[in-house]
């Protein structure tokens, strides 16, 4: 659509990509990647959130730049584009290290900053314009231009690991991310159910469909608030369809089960499926008569079929509640 990245410079941009040799393809155009917050909450931990969406700046004398030797590339931990190369790392008196070689010049865009009461030149990743840190200046510059990093937006592969990159380094094709939650009782069992499928990026528990604002376990477990324990997943289309999460889903538990799933008693733990589009709506409630038509179940299924609303993450120990647990809890 667009023959120069200056026609609409926020829509598309010119990156370089990995080749399997670890060598920089051909300059390519781009849409840039347009994910919602919800979107990057679901594919970015929050601190991450914090410093690469939200422009924060990580503690001084921490992180993989600091304690990394091999040589290898730093990768955008939002998008997986390639941007540096680890053997032209330096340690500038900052408390933040700092790289002097762009992977190319093309993976990187420049931004005037003045949060901090000074002008300051910030760093973005060309592809999802997340903040990697600022260029350098003074006494500490080796060189014409630096890099001064947060190491938390950057993820390093080593160069005899170069091929295990992740699949956006070599690729533009996956840029969106879709999203799907679910509730199926207690969702301790139902994010590591979903956790393991191939194409599934990201699960998070929480709580959703209910009256209460920022609810916690407690008052979910009260049976009051209306909030049902549910699972957002985010996922690539690429990979799996929303049709077979679906199945994935009725396959779980049991859908005639009225508010309850198995042992577990309330409204908290009923059936349901929030959904995040005129598509997902139609699919969930022809994925629902279809099933029970088919006579699989002796009762009719009750899941609930709802577009979705505000989904407030649990707390977190009970993200990732079987790793933690080693096991330990509630199956579906």
């Amino acid at each position: 659509m667009f023959t120069n990245k200056d026609t609409c410079p926020n829509v598309v941009s010119t990156v370089s990509l990995l080749q399997q040799d670890g060598s920089e393809g051909s300059a390519q155009i781009i849409r840039k990647w347009d994910l919602t917050p919800e979107m990057w909450h679901l594919r970015l931990n929050q601190e991450q959130f914090r410093v690469v969406r939200d422009h924060g700046t990580e503690p001084a004398d921490c992180g993989l730049l600091v304690d990394e030797k091999e040589t290898g590339i730093y990768f955008c931990v939002g998008c997986g584009l390639p941007l540096f190369r680890s053997d032209s790392k330096f340690f500038p008196n900052t408390g933040w290290p700092g790289l002097l070689k762009p992977f190319s010049n093309n993976n990187l865009e420049e931004a005037e900053d003045l949060s901090s009461g000074v002008l300051r030149t910030e760093i973005v990743c060309a592809r999802c314009g997340d903040c990697l840190g600022y260029v350098l200046s003074g006494d500490s510059k080796p060189k014409d231009l630096n890099y001064c990093l947060n190491p938390i937006a950057l993820k390093f592969l080593p160069a005899s690991k170069i091929s295990e990159a992740p699949r956006d380094a070599f690729s533009n094709a996956a840029a969106v991310l879709e999203i799907a939650t679910f509730a199926a009782g207690c969702f301790w069992g139902v994010e590591e159910a979903f956790r393991n499928i191939p194409g599934v990026v990201e699960v998070e528990t929480g709580y959703t469909g209910g009256h209460t604002e920022n609810p916690n376990y407690k008052q979910v477990s009260t049976d009051t608030t209306g909030h049902v324990e549910a699972v957002a997943l985010a996922f690539d289309p690429l990979e799996i369809d929303y049709k077979a999460l679906l199945e994935t889903f009725f396959t779980m538990h049991d859908p005639t089960q009225f508010n309850r799933q198995g042992p577990d008693h309330g409204a908290q733990y009923r059936s349901a499926i929030f959904t995040h589009s005129p598509e997902q709506q139609s699919a969930a409630e022809k994925a629902k008569r279809e099933l029970d038509a088919s006579g699989r179940f002796e009762n009719p299924i009750v899941t609930e079929i709802t577009p979705a609303g505000t989904f407030w993450r649990a707390e977190e120990h009970h993200q990732r509640y079987f790793e933690k647990s080693r096991g330990v809890g509630c199956h579906i």
